[in-house]
């Protein structure tokens, strides 16, 4: 939370004040007060210091202690980013204030989120406006997946994400989750901002690359061009970014000038984090803390399965007043298991019937829980979401919670075929031959693997599909050639 002082002169002067009145009485230095980002200039005298008498009092501008009531009003006190003055920033102006019903939606949603976002700002002593950016990459859903898979509030590409230590694997997205991701973005941010010198720039570089921007720079220093953000040639996505946050910020500066309503935003916290200490199933979390579930997946976002792993999440988001009505009721929870899922990992590869019946699901519900498509194999140490058996006592370990991953492999469909044995052929020429296994070839002509076969004897091998048609294909296309050639030996003849 944003604090407010004194002016530095004015709380000096009080201190030497009190001094000249006790003599004797050693006073401690007192540090100046750390301004916020918005604080005023201080007015510092020239000469020595004086006391202060009530007559000069009235001349000194004293900030009020109190804080802004609303969150809009110290996201307006802590704007320092320099305005862009362009067409295309009125342009947007008019896009947004002409769907008011789209602004509402999107700062509504933002209420859940904003007043950490804020707190993150000023403790970094970033500018503001910074936390209207997920307006434009999001409309504030951590939910948003971009075509390019872009994830998030902040729209994390997966390797970005995993350079900024957001893990993302069968159990949860940290590009989704509101303080991981938050923290994050911010932490690209301050980079392209030490990269750059400039927060327009830095912003473009957020959009279209780090290495993008740079090139667009050198290119214009080549050609003895400027190097601001509307002198580089960009693409119109960029191009657009900057305009689109100048346009949000000047809406939120003074929402009367653009027929635009804002909705309250109270300047406190609006969630907390709870500890959990156990596996939790999603919905049985939200009605412990007596809220929605749409509620708890919105400040929960990164659990996208049905059950939360605490050794991989080990803290839940919840509204303020909620926290103590979840603690209490899951103290209190005695209906036996937290989680109704738990992992299991696949010994080694095999199809999905085969792993279902292991883990005693129908085929249709494992693809339907992992996201496993058809015709697919599953991979030997693959991690699957699969029942909680009532027996099982244990919680899913940290080791697994934080690795999992699901590797698939295309299913390779086999044809029963049988091939003439060449001069010499054995098992291990034949399995060689058709990328076979020495020991499949043996068993499906009941030999062993040192055999070998006469030449002209059938052998019998399962093929895969394309391979066994492409040999059929060979067959039909000599059998034609062969018919032509005996077509053109009868016309011979006549």
């Amino acid at each position: 939370m944003t604090q407010h002082f004194l002016p530095a002169t004015l709380l000096c002067a009080f201190i030497l004040a009190g001094c000249a009145s006790k003599p004797g009485i050693p006073s401690d230095p007192v540090p100046p007060p750390t301004p916020s980002i918005a604080a005023p200039v201080s007015q510092i005298p020239g000469g020595p210091l004086q006391n202060i008498t009530p007559g000069k009092i009235g001349g000194f501008k004293i900030t009020s202690a109190e804080p802004p009531k609303e969150l809009w009003d110290r996201i307006r006190q802590g704007f320092a980013m320099p305005d862009l003055q362009d067409n295309l920033v009125t342009d947007r102006e008019q896009w947004y204030s002409s769907r008011p019903e789209y602004i509402q939606r999107m700062t509504e949603r933002s209420g859940k989120y904003l007043f950490h976002i804020v707190e993150e700002l000023e403790r970094r002593q970033m500018p503001t406006e910074l936390a209207l950016l997920p307006f434009i990459e999001s409309a504030f859903n951590p939910q948003a997946v971009s075509s390019a898979k872009a994830a998030g509030m902040w729209q994390f590409m997966p390797a970005t994400g995993k350079y900024f230590d957001l893990k993302q694997n069968v159990f949860r997205d940290d590009r989704r989750d509101v303080l991981a991701s938050t923290r994050a973005a911010l932490d690209y941010l301050q980079k392209l901002h030490g990269m750059f010198g400039d927060w327009h720039l830095a912003l473009a570089a957020y959009n279209w690359g780090e290495g993008s921007v740079s090139r667009a720079i050198a290119r214009n220093k080549k050609a003895g061009l400027g190097t601001g953000y509307l002198d580089l040639n960009m693409p119109g996505e960029t191009r657009l970014y900057v305009p689109k946050l100048q346009a949000v910020k000047n809406i939120v500066a003074n929402p009367q000038a653009f027929r635009t309503e804002l909705p309250l935003i109270a300047n406190h916290p609006y969630f907390q984090q709870v500890q959990l200490s156990r596996d939790i199933d999603v919905a049985l979390a939200a009605r412990l803390a007596d809220v929605r579930i749409e509620d708890f997946k919105a400040l929960n976002p990164s659990a996208h399965r049905p059950v939360i792993i605490a050794s991989g999440t080990p803290q839940i988001l919840l509204p303020w007043d909620s926290a103590l009505v979840f603690q209490r009721n899951f103290d209190a929870y005695s209906k036996g298991q937290y989680a109704s899922w738990t992992a299991w990992t696949a010994p080694s590869t095999m199809n999905v019937s085969d792993a279902a019946r292991r883990v005693g699901m129908s085929e249709n519900d494992l693809r339907t829980i992992n996201n496993i498509p058809p015709r697919m194999l599953i991979k030997v140490g693959s991690t699957l979401l699969v029942p909680r058996s009532a027996k099982m006592n244990t919680d899913v370990a940290s080791s697994v919670a934080d690795n999992a991953q699901v590797s698939l492999a295309p299913e390779i469909v086999t044809r029963r075929t049988t091939v003439k044995a060449r001069k010499a052929d054995t098992v291990a020429s034949l399995a060689k031959r058709y990328k076979l296994s020495p020991a499949s070839v043996a068993e499906w002509n009941s030999a062993s693997v040192a055999s070998a076969f006469k030449m002209g004897q059938q052998v019998v091998l399962f093929l895969p599909v394309k391979n066994s048609t492409r040999h059929a294909s060979v067959k039909g296309k000599k059998a034609v050639k062969t018919g032509s050639r005996k077509a053109e030996a009868r016309k011979k003849k006549r």
